[in-house]
C-alpha cells in the first residue's frame, strides 16, 4: 500500500505532517511528570537526560513507566492522526518527525532523549506486528544479558531488517534511517558496551570507571 501511493503525499501535506510530528514527538513527558511528581527539573539529577531510564533514578517507577507511556504514545498519535488525514505515507512522515522532535525538542535546546520508546510508539502505528516482535527481541535481549542499551539496539537494527522481509520496504527505509541515528544517539553506550563498563539492568549504580549515563535513554 506504501508504495502504491507515495507520489498521492502533495507538500503540503507533508509540511503539516512534519509540523505535527515534530510538535507532538517534543513533548517534554519526563520533564512534565518528574515536576507534577515533586522531583524538580529532571535535567538536575543522573546524566541529565529527559528519558525513562533518568526518571527512574528519581526513584519512583510510576513515574518512569508514565514517560515510557507518554514518550510512546506521542509516536503513535502523531502516526495515526497524521494517517487519517492524509494517508500511510504521511504516516510515515509524521513519525519520523515525532522521533526527530523527540531527540531534539526546541524548548530544551534541542537537548531530548535518545528516541527508543517514541520509535517502538511510532512502529506500533504502522506496523504492529513488527512492534510486538521489537518488544520480543528487547524482552529477549534484557532477560538473558541485562543490558537496556544493547537491548534496544538489537531490536532497532532488527527492526528494517524484518519490515523489509515481510513486504514493505519503504517503512524499512524510514526506520532503518532512524534506526541510525538512534545508534548515533547511542554511540557512548556502545563504547561502554565494548570496553566491558556498561551497566546493566538492575545494577544500583554504575562501575567506577563509567561515566554517569550508565544505562540507554529513552
Amino acid at each position: 500500500m506504501f508504495e502504491t501511493i507515495v507520489w498521492d503525499l502533495t507538500w503540503q501535506h507533508a509540511a503539516i505532517a512534519v509540523v505535527i510530528g515534530y510538535v507532538l514527538g517534543s513533548i517534554p513527558f519526563g520533564l512534565v511528570i518528574t515536576r507534577l511528581g515533586g522531583h524538580g527539573d529532571i535535567r538536575d539529577i543522573g546524566s541529565g537526560n529527559i528519558g525513562t531510564t533518568n526518571v527512574l533514578r528519581t526513584g519512583s517507577k510510576k513515574l518512569a513507566a508514565l514517560t515510557l507511556l507518554g514518550d510512546a504514545l506521542k509516536g503513535t498519535a502523531a502516526a495515526l492522526i497524521v494517517g487519517a488525514l492524509f494517508g500511510p505515507i504521511a504516516a510515515l512522515v509524521a513519525g519520523m518527525s515525532a522521533f526527530l522532535g523527540h531527540l531534539f525538542p526546541i524548548w530544551l535546546g534541542f537537548k531530548g532523549g535518545k528516541g527508543v520508546a517514541t520509535y517502538l510508539g511510532i512502529l506500533l502505528a504502522l506496523n504492529w506486528p513488527i512492534g510486538l516482535a521489537f518488544a520480543a527481541i528487547w524482552i529477549a535481549m534484557a532477560f538473558t544479558l541485562r543490558y537496556s542499551s544493547l537491548s534496544a539496539l538489537t531490536a532497532t537494527l532488527a527492526t528494517p531488517i524484518l519490515l523489509w522481509v515481510v513486504g514493505t520496504p519503504l517503512l524499512a527505509l524510514g526506520f532503518g534511517l532512524m534506526s541510525m541515528i538512534l545508534w548515533a544517539k547511542h554511540h557512548e553506550n556502545i563504547g561502554r558496551l565494548l570496553n566491558g563498563t556498561e551497566s546493566r539492568i538492575g545494577n544500583k549504580s554504575a562501575p567506577s570507571s563509567a561515566p554517569p549515563d550508565p544505562q540507554t535513554e529513552t
